[in-house]
């Protein structure tokens, strides 16, 4: 039986970060969340190619009221996911509150309350290792320029293995200042392997960089250190940051990503292997585009969730918020279709500003994006839609004018812009109903459709989608009202749909 091929990317969106444990025949992948709720992702495998969405381990972001609006490069940077003592264990820092860490009997939880394990500022990507053959444990993280004035090198703590406590003040155990050519040193993963301290890490900037490889006899180090990934002549820029796990059958692989712009994250996948003492990755140390399968029993196609019909008001575990929810956003009820409640805001005019946007990652792949939206509100100045989001945005949808009548409408905002601006022609949606459309073709760049019930039609120009800082392309769903008092009503969104764009 012959084994097949993969094309990277296997996950062709947003996961950004990623790390990745086995558990007998399981695999698991954890990644960065910043200011989405909820938060921290949580997928599962059986062969590191097919990979679904099954949860997520963090419900809300602390502190509540400093996330109770977007904060979109903020939150849950780089987490760590590890295995140990029959639990599965995250940790992540946050750059401006400091380390923490959950944990939970099985992967769909319950998880705890997040773990304050070190305070301070810019202290980011940590990794823990439990050295259960002489009941050690440790803790590397980097550092945040942004936020403590350095950057560029690891610190490593001796860790308790209850992982609550650090038992030492932290010593640099890795300085890249020192090491020539090398900056940008960040996002390690820490491992042992035939009695050498492995850590691997990324370095020389998200876009650009490169995959490194340390390796000591002792945690303190001094380490030394290889490239064992990096671009070459590939059209896979900064090929790094990642998670090297292993198979049953003793096979070496390593997940890691590519920033592709409005995109974001996309997570590839990597053979490895082991020459003269130190990893190998890709094809002699640059990516591979198509590659054998690891050698794991063959599994249906899979991908994380994107098509919703939110049965029972209920939307799938593949949407967050930009922020905090509060009760009453969205409404459970017994039929099909999502109903959002049409918050009332002073900010009706920047949905980047607003905490009430429903959104699910941008896909890299040429999609069609399709929802039927009905505005319900009576609420004069009340709309809804449908949003490609970052920096720049761009939306869809419909508006109830001071008369009382419906219109769609096709709003944008530039970035910097603290105004959105008209992207279209107004059109008379008589019914209050609407099929929206955006193709997303190549380079990310949207061609907006929409049908009030007398066919397809074009509307406004091409938009091409922006990422945030850290962060790609988010497609929304909104309903807003503007500020007032009592209810305003709702909208409602039904059979969302991406499929390929032919």
């Amino acid at each position: 039986m012959t084994r097949g091929t993969y094309t990277n990317p296997v996950l062709n969106a947003d996961w950004s970060d990623p790390d990745v444990i086995r558990v007998g025949d399981d695999f698991y992948l954890t990644a960065s969340s910043f200011g989405r709720v909820p938060g921290l992702p949580l997928l599962h495998s059986r062969d590191l190619v097919n990979w679904t969405l099954v949860g997520h381990a963090l419900q809300r972001l602390e502190p509540a009221a400093e996330f109770s609006t977007p904060r979109h490069d903020c939150g849950v940077w780089a987490p760590a996911l590890r295995y140990h003592d029959e639990r599965f264990w995250i940790f992540w820092g946050d750059p401006d509150r400091g380390i923490f860490q959950v944990n939970a009997p099985e992967i769909r939880g319950p998880w705890t309350s997040p773990h304050l394990l070190k305070e301070g500022k810019g202290l980011i990507d940590p990794c823990p290792l439990w050295d259960d053959d002489h009941d050690e444990a440790y803790l590397v993280h980097a550092w945040a320029k942004s936020r403590a004035g350095v950057k560029n090198r690891l610190t490593g703590h001796r860790m308790h293995p209850d992982g609550t406590t650090l038992l030492d003040d932290g010593k640099v155990i890795v300085d890249a200042d020192r090491i020539p050519g090398w900056f940008t040193l960040e996002g390690p993963k820490l491992h042992l392997r035939d009695g050498w301290f492995w850590i691997l890490a990324p370095a020389g900037g998200v876009g650009t960089g490169w995959q490194g490889a340390f390796r000591s006899r002792g945690f303190f180090g001094p380490y030394e250190e290889r490239v064992v990934l990096e671009q070459g002549d590939t059209d896979v820029n900064g090929p790094h940051q990642g998670a090297w796990v292993d198979t049953p059958s003793g096979e070496d692989w390593f997940l890691h990503f590519q920033q592709r712009g409005a995109y974001g994250r996309l997570v590839h996948l990597q053979p490895m292997r082991w020459d003269d003492g130190w990893p190998v990755i890709g094809d002699a140390g640059t990516p591979v585009a198509v590659h054998p399968r690891p050698g794991l029993p063959p599994q249906p196609p899979a991908v994380p969730a994107t098509d919703d019909d939110f049965p029972g008001g209920r939307y799938g575990r593949q949407w967050q918020w930009t922020a905090n929810p509060q009760d009453g956003w969205a409404t459970q009820h017994s039929g099909d279709g999502l109903r959002l409640a049409c918050v009332r805001t002073a900010d009706t005019h920047d949905l980047r500003r607003l905490p009430n946007l429903l959104t699910q990652r941008l896909p890299a792949d040429p999609v069609a994006v399709e929802v039927e939206l009905r505005l319900h509100s009576e609420e004069p100045g009340a709309c809804a839609g449908l949003a490609v989001l970052g920096d720049a945005y761009s939306w869809i949808g419909l508006r109830r004018g001071a008369d009382g009548t419906v219109t769609f409408v096709h709003r944008f905002a530039e970035p910097g812009a603290e105004r959105e601006r008209d992207a279209g022609e107004t059109c008379p949606a008589p019914a209050g109903r609407v099929r929206l459309r955006i193709e997303i073709g190549t380079g990310a760049r949207c061609r907006f459709r929409y049908d009030v019930g007398d066919g397809p039609r074009p509307s406004g120009q091409v938009f091409a989608a922006t990422p945030w800082r850290w962060v790609g392309a988010l497609l929304g769903l909104f309903a807003l009202a503007p500020v007032g008092t009592g209810h305003a009503g709702a909208a409602a969104f039904a059979r969302f749909r991406i499929s390929p764009l032919h």
